[in-house]
């Protein structure tokens, strides 16, 4: 049986083992277990407990086999995880990048907000994003309609990853410090906006932060009684308009 956690170079990936995904087949106490089981499973598990309390066996319990059951499937937790990272790459839509037709603007909002949707649905893959290549066969076909994308904008070809870079990176911050307050909602029992206003409400009788804290109070303030979701929308939607505004002006300049 594999270990369950990589020992070789960090650049090391499932996708370039030069092996077949998954390597065997077998079967697993209590019916038929395959790989598409699996990968749902660890979804679930992820999407409820989060990262740090997923492991192999805590898998194999809600499948209801073994451990080495799943070991037939995946040799590694590591090789599961890059394998569970580009099925979940796999459910975002892309455009129709054939369509020379088609405004890239667009297409390219379309982009990010598929890229959104999925880190904002599974919180836990902004950290697999940090640990693996990312090079799977579902996740290239997300990457490939973003170059052609980004090339039909028009900026030169040394700008295309720099545009890239733009969008994305900024999608992945947002949805970042997203996760990571809701986390700390969850944790503290109350909702994200119940949680946020006893926040405020703390900062409020602070005499240490009355000064420090004034232009953003006043900001939260002058925002009414929007909700954090309202926020956020209004918030993203100005921020992504302003990154492609920004890309038309390079490639213009």
């Amino acid at each position: 049986m594999a270990s369950s956690s990589r020992t070789d170079s960090p650049q090391a990936s499932v996708w370039l083992a030069g092996k077949p995904v998954p390597k065997r087949k077998g079967e697993a106490e209590g019916g038929a277990l395959d790989l598409e089981r699996i990968v749902a499973a660890t979804i679930r598990l992820l999407d409820a407990e989060g990262l740090a309390k997923f492991s192999m066996r805590r898998l194999a319990a809600e499948l209801g086999v073994t451990a080495m059951s799943v070991y037939w499937y995946v040799d590694t937790k590591d090789d599961l995880l890059e394998i569970v990272l580009d099925g979940i790459n796999g459910a975002m839509v892309v455009p129709d990048v054939s369509d020379e037709d088609a405004d890239w603007r667009d297409q390219l909002r379309l982009l990010a907000l598929e890229y959104r949707k999925m880190l904002s649905a599974h919180s836990w893959v902004t950290q697999l994003l940090s640990r693996y290549l990312n090079v799977g066969p579902r996740s290239m076909v997300f990457s490939n309609a973003c170059l052609v994308v980004v090339r039909r904008s028009g900026v030169g070809e040394e700008r295309i990853t720099g545009a890239l870079s733009a969008v994305f990176q900024f999608v992945y911050g947002f949805c970042t410090v997203q996760g990571i307050f809701e986390e700390r909602a969850r944790a503290s029992g109350l909702s994200e906006d119940a949680y946020f206003k006893q926040i405020m409400a703390q900062i409020a009788v602070r005499d240490d932060f009355k000064e420090s804290f004034k232009e953003a109070a006043d900001l939260v303030e002058s925002q009414g009684g929007l909700t954090l979701t309202e926020r956020r929308e209004r918030d993203f939607a100005y921020a992504l308009e302003t990154v492609i505004a920004g890309i038309e002006a390079m490639r213009d300049r």
